[in-house]
């Protein structure tokens, strides 16, 4: 699992060293340090209007989403991942977490831009990223697991031992969570055991976790006939061929496409269907075809069930047994859609 950034539907958005691999636990601690460093954001968008002091603060700030004491994160557990997908290896990161402390997701902001990778929709809508989080409370110690970001252009350069130096010094953090695959470091060039051996030496606590596995055992669809890696490549693999009971599985919830509501929408009009140009649409959606007992949502309100269209320029919504409480024009921002029964 490579540390990555991740983007990501109805709801508004959110903003111990012990080695659990195998059944086996190692503890060990030591004492916590501090130290700066130093990136130049004087030309950055985010830097104007601020004064000197300011400026010196910012210049420090190794999180996007942080203010600039950088305190967000400060005694708790970072699960350290690219949660674009948020499945089910990701949930097991952030349960983790909960159980050692007070629970973060860690990423990256940015990279795709820093090394020019091509643009993907991102598998939950960014808008969606809150509910799906807040729905593993009840296996986080009812806890909702917050998530913030690492400027990827501030620590591409940094060695597998820079990077937990600074998250030791800078954010002061008590621990973190990986998968047993998981690298860091300038070129990837840290695993699990450096990051083990280096939490070790700067007084955290590292939990390193098994990869999990999805249920399959048999048959047909995406996962193939033998139990895969839960991943974020399989998700979109998986959606790229219309498997959506798949996908639910590695997600271990139905997936939800979010579309933009757009401006000269009205749902009155049209009664019992709905069509919204794929252009609308905040997240990746399955291939064109017809998806059964999917489930319709405007916001965070249910409207009821319903069968769905993908062609190539639309998504058609159908409401089962005719038309539904569809709100008047200009009550919702977002339409939702459950996929599979």
């Amino acid at each position: 699992m490579n540390l990555a950034y991740d983007f990501s539907w109805i709801i508004s958005v959110c903003r111990g060293y012990r080695c659990l691999k195998d059944g086996h636990n190692v503890s060990v601690h030591n004492s916590l340090k501090g130290l700066h460093f130093s990136t130049d954001v004087s030309n950055s968008s985010g830097s104007q209007g601020l004064d000197k002091d300011d400026m010196e603060s910012v210049k420090y700030k190794l999180l996007v989403d942080c203010g600039p004491d950088q305190e967000c994160v400060t005694g708790g557990i970072v699960a350290l991942g690219k949660f674009d997908a948020l499945h089910l290896g990701h949930r097991e990161l952030a349960i983790q977490a909960s159980r050692a402390g007070t629970p973060f997701l860690l990423s990256f902001a940015g990279m795709a831009e820093v090394l020019g990778w091509e643009y993907r929709a991102p598998i939950v809508a960014k808008c969606d990223r809150k509910r799906v989080l807040s729905s593993w409370a009840p296996l986080c110690g009812d806890v909702v697991p917050l998530e913030f970001h690492v400027e990827f252009s501030k620590v591409r350069q940094l060695s597998p031992r820079q990077f937990v130096e600074r998250l030791s010094k800078d954010l002061r953090v008590s621990g973190v969570v990986a998968g047993e695959n998981y690298r860091f470091g300038y070129r990837a060039s840290g695993d699990a055991s450096e990051l083990v051996r280096l939490c070790e030496e700067y007084g955290l606590e590292a939990h390193i976790l098994s990869s999990v596995l999805d249920r399959k055992s048999g048959g047909g669809g995406a996962g193939g006939g033998s139990k895969e890696l839960v991943s974020s490549t399989r998700v979109r693999q998986a959606l790229a061929v219309g498997d959506v009971n798949y996908v639910a599985e590695l997600l271990g919830r139905r997936h939800r496409l979010v579309l933009r509501v757009p401006e000269d929408f009205d749902s009155a009009a049209e009664g019992s269907k709905l069509s919204i140009p794929r252009s609308c649409l905040l997240n990746q959606q399955p291939k064109e075809g017809l998806y059964e007992s999917c489930s319709l949502l405007a916001d965070d309100r249910l409207i009821g069930p319903c069968n769905v269209v993908i062609s190539t320029s639309h998504v058609h919504v159908e409401l089962e047994g005719g038309p539904g409480q569809l709100l008047a024009k200009g009550d919702y921002r977002h339409v939702g859609i459950d996929l599979g029964g």
